[in-house]
């Protein structure tokens, strides 16, 4: 493949768990294929596309969570030392800590 960014370096996967019973040549086939579809680059790159897209979003991620952890307010040590239970607020559902996405963004690859 093309190195995008400098020297090339060949990548080795490994399978866990193959439920199509793929032959070697077969799941080599695919993924040298696959190599092609990437959309941030008209050249062949190294790893699947998903592993990439997968990145991707893990990075936007965090930039969001950093982002909303910085627009939190600060606890003061004075409000956390309390030892009034009754003061501390109950704890948000599992689901309330995830981050919702516009209804627009749901079935689209908006992190490319």
């Amino acid at each position: 493949y093309y190195g995008s960014l400098g020297t090339s370096k060949p990548t080795h996967y490994h399978v866990l768990w193959d439920e199509h019973k793929f032959t070697s040549d077969e799941l080599q086939k695919l993924i040298y294929e696959m190599c092609f579809t990437f959309a941030r680059c008209t050249k062949p790159v190294s790893l699947v596309p998903p592993v990439y897209y997968a990145d991707l979003a893990a990075y936007r991620g965090r930039l969001y969570h950093e982002a909303k952890i910085g627009m939190q307010p600060k606890k003061s040590r004075a409000s956390s030392s309390s030892k009034d239970s009754s003061s501390v607020p109950p704890t948000a559902s599992f689901e309330q800590g995830f981050y919702r996405l516009h209804a627009d963004l749901e079935n689209i690859m908006f992190f490319i």
